[in-house]
């Protein structure tokens, strides 16, 4: 599941100067599950890796350690960071080991398959890691759409609409991250030619993750082959 938040970028809001539009806040689109997953996974490994830490003998308390530093950030970046960011000059995407800044006058178009996927106009892809697609919740949504169809076309959708609840008219129940795509795709398609919605894409790598994963099988690599 995603869950969209509000996060102000400063302190203070940026007021409209003039006929300039106002700025308004990032929307942030998160997975509740992995943050959910994150969090009792790093509890698992705290707990096993703190009593292995003090409970150990010989290189035991050395393995634990490696293999928390191996293991720690690892659940971090597929869990906890990924995020998307957006607001109506830009999408900021999160993902595991980079970060990727898309201007809305660079991004193509934003596909939905069995990944979440923005294109930009030079051809390369960037997956939505928080964005998880849900196939179950999808194909629901479609049959639900279809019978609402099949209501219209007997005439029972337009008596049970009038009456209110349950009707055909409020539409069927789709996946946070299909309704997150296609937030992101209006949004799009108002701002792709606004003027500060302009620019060059910039990816940059999160060391600050990949550092520590290295490191940590690095020395859990060595630590196995000293024996």
């Amino acid at each position: 599941m995603t869950s969209p938040e509000q996060q102000s970028p400063d302190p203070e809001p940026t007021k409209p100067t003039g006929s300039a539009a106002p700025r308004y806040q990032d929307r942030i689109y998160r997975s509740s599950a992995g943050l959910v997953g994150g969090v009792l996974l790093l509890a698992v490994i705290g707990w096993l890796g703190v009593d292995a830490v003090f409970a150990g003998e010989g290189r035991t308390p050395w393995l634990a350690l490696a293999a928390m530093l191996f293991l720690v950030p690892l659940v971090v970046a597929y869990t906890l960071r990924p995020a998307v960011y957006v607001n109506d000059d830009r999408l900021r995407v999160r993902n595991p080991f980079r970060v990727i800044v898309l201007p809305w006058g660079q991004v193509a178009s934003l596909r939905s398959g069995f990944t979440n996927e923005v294109l930009t106009a030079s051809g390369a892809k960037y997956q939505l890691w928080s964005l998880p697609v849900s196939l179950r919740a999808r194909n629901k949504a479609n049959r639900q759409e279809a019978r609402a169809a099949a209501q219209v076309v007997r005439g029972d959708g337009g008596r049970r609409g009038a009456g209110g609840a349950g009707g055909a008219a409020e539409g069927p129940r789709r996946h946070e991250s299909d309704r997150a795509m296609d937030e992101m795709r209006g949004l799009h398609e108002r701002r792709q030619d606004a003027g500060t919605a302009q620019g060059e894409v910039t990816v940059r790598w999160a060391y600050e993750i990949a550092a520590p994963v290295v490191a940590g099988a690095v020395l859990l690599a060595v630590l196995l082959a000293v024996g």
